[in-house]
């Protein structure tokens, strides 16, 4: 166990401690490189041996960091494997353009998704890619290009239709209220132009609804009023006075006010004077009712 602890040291006769020194390891030109453990991106093939390599295969690889290589100054890395059958290099970098990455030598790659159907030596531009895209989508979902676009032209000439009719149908309105107003102008008559406007026409519904409901109301009420009247008409002539013996015609508002209130009776003498002596209750006997027999005394 203490020799693991390594306390003591040998220094042999001829040790020379000057010679020792600190040693400065050349500064590194060129790009960055590093060791590293990453899977296959893609599948590839090997040029060499013709050995396929599978993605997500793992790789001891050397990954280059170029100072002067970027896309939209995003950086580029480059990766040095072996192929696991020949040993041969296989360098490969990233390709931010394309969302991906690209084999520069020693392998082929099986399949380029963004260079589908081409040759190639051809490329691929924005436009072809959005129309391979397009044609994709509509094949997924079980429509040609062809009836795609019928059902575009369709919904157009329907929205189109529809636009025409309601402007056939202002033109309708126009032309009879212009038919109108040249009739009243024959007969002599003055016709006001007037424009409704749906607001409008809704608003002035709700005020005629507004004074109608008004108007039922007032009617219920005097109704009510000349029933309260009809009912205290034989006490007015009982006391002497006539229905028609008042000093003017009654007014609506004298209609409405209510009537004077009676004078409180005065008390009788011959009632006696309040005693405010308590009272005790008698309590009531519920023996009988719950089958108790009360023995009568002996004596």
């Amino acid at each position: 166990m203490s020799e693991r602890k390594v306390l003591q040291k040998y220094y042999p006769a001829d040790f020379d401690p000057s010679l020792v020194g600190r040693t400065r390891a050349p500064k590194q030109v060129g790009p960055k490189v590093q060791t590293v453990r990453l899977m296959a991106p893609f599948s590839m093939r090997c040029t060499s041996c013709g050995e396929y390599l599978a993605r997500s295969r793992k790789f001891n690889a050397r990954k280059e960091t170029p100072v002067d290589e970027k896309y939209l100054n995003i950086q580029i890395y480059r990766f040095y494997i072996r192929c696991t059958r020949c040993s041969a290099e296989v360098v490969f970098r990233t390709d931010p353009k394309n969302n991906g990455y690209v084999v520069e030598r020693g392998a082929k790659r099986n399949t380029d998704p963004w260079k589908r159907g081409l040759g190639e030596e051809e490329e691929e531009s924005d436009e072809a890619r959005l129309d391979r895209l397009e044609r994709e989508m509509a094949e997924a979902e079980g429509e040609t290009v062809a009836e795609r676009n019928a059902m575009e032209e369709l919904e157009a000439k329907t929205a189109d239709a529809k636009r025409e009719m309601a402007v056939a149908d202002a033109l309708d309105e126009i032309r009879s209220r212009n038919a109108r107003i040249e009739k009243g102008r024959r007969d002599g008559v003055e016709v006001e132009l007037k424009v409704v406007v749906p607001e409008d026409e809704l608003k002035r519904r709700q005020e005629e609804e507004d004074a109608e409901a008004a108007r039922r109301a007032f009617a219920r009420r005097r109704e009510m009023l000349d029933l309260v009247i009809e009912e205290d008409s034989p006490e007015a002539s009982g006391n002497g006075e006539s229905p028609g013996s008042s000093a003017g015609p009654a007014t609506p508002d004298a209609m409405s006010m209510p009537p004077p209130p009676k004078p409180a009776a005065a008390p009788s003498t011959d009632m006696p004077a309040p005693s405010f002596k308590r009272q005790v209750k008698k309590k009531k006997d519920h023996s009988a009712l719950l089958g108790i027999k009360k023995k009568q005394p002996l004596v």
